[in-house]
């Protein structure tokens, strides 16, 4: 009965049928609980109630279904604990609970099923405790999820004997502590996630050994040394390890800084001290005649602002020549505080976008700096990097500014899903496929969890919908147009903050949340209302 619109509940009666073998009644919209007479279906194999409204707990007398091979109850809100007596199902070979809302630790008896060969789920739930040490007896099987929950402590040790693991995934724990040697033995993963936990030491080096691992996810712990530059930690599409701020070396396209050698005798050592006494003695004689000749000087220098510091690199009249004098051919797009252009630089044939603020609007200025202070200090590989902001005048003596990022070739999402009538006939055929929508929905998702949780000073988009939503030549979803964020406080998570400028009612009608049309401060709940309504 999967994939319909059945409404109502799971009727008690379904424990009549005791000779049902698969029950299926998944992707519905089913309420209520799970009923206890199911416990009667003995000669139960398969129970797949997926992507439904289940609530209330998973009731005991599922343990009494031993002929049980396979138990699916994901994206569901069931609540309580995982029932001990599910280690009764001695036959089981895929378990998933994913995404509901249970709680309390993860009983051993569950990881003690040694019959699971295919999947163990438990991930985006309340979990706490620790991982049981009875994770050992998972000898067969190939995926284990435990991630987004709140599990605690130190990986297990006998975690290593799960030999068939082909995808282990950790991320979004506490767990603490080393990774252990004994995971050395894991040689057959494809896919390892231990992101966004308490981790520390240094990059084991067996994983160079790990031929088939494909995907390496490290990021956000507190891992500290050198990073090795071999196997898989050499290609900068598998690996992630941003966020942790005490590793160095590895390729350089990771660009982390360069490990410092040990100084190897005392004379050395007082050699360096010797050459540094001389050089800030040196300095200290510079500094005075520098602070002698300032004073001398009768024009005084004019402070620089976060935009003037970048004009190391482009000036107005490179990006002039680089979008053909901002020609309405190279027009991608342009909104209420400025116009975008591609261009290509002369010098080294690299296509950008130039967004070329609308002074006449009071607000475009403000925009301009909330931008430049929202993306002074983050990096993440689902925002559009921004190469340089140009603060001026052009050559008619008028106020100019203009923000240069990366061109995303394939533009936005808001071109893709809704195409413009003028668009050629190819532009218009287009279409993304599912997993393309998928994709990009988690390429959005990271990005707004790192500007939330990660970033020194929490940050809210503000106006995040498919048009800002821009697309590369791999089809990879990053969020842009930083204009109207919000920067908030370390304290203050969810509540406005004095550090941004007011703009006024931030956010387009459709995405922003309605609270914000009466007055609500802004929060980053407003960004996930924005994130659900452009999905």
């Amino acid at each position: 009965m999967s994939g319909n619109n059945i409404l109502g509940k799971i009727p008690d009666e379904i424990g009549n049928l005791i000779n049902l073998e698969v029950l299926d009644v998944g992707h519905n919209q089913l309420l209520g609980p799970i009923p206890f007479d199911t416990g009667r279906l003995w000669k139960l194999n398969i129970f797949y109630a997926s992507s439904n409204f289940l609530f209330g707990t998973i009731p005991h007398s599922i343990g009494n279904l031993t002929e049980l091979t396979k138990l699916v109850l994901d994206f569901n809100n069931i609540q309580g604990n995982i029932p001990s007596n599910l280690g009764k199902c001695q036959n089981l070979l895929l378990l998933d609970l994913s995404y509901n809302n249970l709680s309390g630790p993860i009983p051993p008896e569950i990881l003690g099923l040694s019959s699971l060969s295919i999947v163990l789920s438990l991930s985006s739930n309340s979990l706490t405790g620790e991982l049981p040490v009875e994770v050992e007896k998972l000898k067969n099987l190939g995926l284990l999820d435990v991630s987004h929950n709140r599990l605690s402590g130190l990986l297990p040790n006998n975690l290593g004997s799960c030999v068939s693991l082909v995808e282990l995934y950790l991320e979004g724990n506490l767990f603490e502590g080393p990774i252990l040697p004994s995971l050395s033995s894991l040689k057959g993963l494809g896919a390892l996630d231990v992101s966004n936990n308490n981790l520390s030491g240094g990059i084991p080096e067996f994983l160079v050994r790990f031929g088939a691992l494909k995907y390496l996810n490290l990021s956000f712990n507190n891992f500290e040394g050198v990073i090795p530059s071999e196997g898989v930690l050499k290609n900068t599409s598998a690996i992630f390890v941003e966020g942790n701020n005490k590793l160095c070396g590895g390729i350089l396209e990771l660009h982390l800084s360069r490990c410092n050698s040990k100084t190897s005798s005392k004379a050395s050592f007082k050699l360096k001290i010797a050459i540094i006494v001389v050089i800030l003695g040196v300095t200290l004689v510079f500094i005075c005649l520098l602070v002698l000749w300032s004073r001398k000087k009768k024009e005084q220098k004019p402070t620089t602002t976060c935009a003037e510091r970048s004009l190391l690199q482009l000036s107005y009249q490179s990006i002039l020549r680089a979008t053909s004098g901002f020609c309405m051919e190279n027009l991608v797009g342009s909104g209420s505080f400025g116009s975008v252009y591609k261009g290509i630089l002369e010098e080294s044939g690299v296509a950008i976008a130039v967004k070329v603020l609308n002074l006449l609007n009071h607000r475009a200025s403000k925009s301009f700096f909330t931008e430049c202070e929202a993306l002074k200090n983050i990096r993440h590989r689902n925002l559009v990097k921004v190469l340089t902001a140009i603060s001026g005048v052009d050559y008619q003596g008028n106020d100019f500014k203009a923000l240069v990022y990366e061109f995303m070739e394939n533009g936005s999402l808001e071109d893709w899903l809704h195409p413009y009538v003028s668009m050629n006939e190819s532009e218009m055929t287009r279409n993304l496929n599912f997993f393309q929508r998928v994709n990009m929905a988690i390429d959005v998702a990271h990005a707004l969890q790192y500007l939330h949780n990660h970033c020194e000073t929490s940050i809210i988009h503000c106006d995040l919908k498919p048009s800002n939503i821009l697309l590369d030549g791999e089809m990879v979803g990053h969020i842009g147009d930083f204009g109207l964020a919000k920067i908030l406080s370390a304290d203050r998570l969810n509540y406005s903050s004095s550090q941004s400028s007011s703009l006024g009612l931030r956010g387009t009608i459709g995405y922003a949340p309605p609270e914000y049309g009466v007055g609500s401060e802004m929060s980053t709940k407003g960004d996930v209302y924005s994130y659900e309504s452009s999905c």
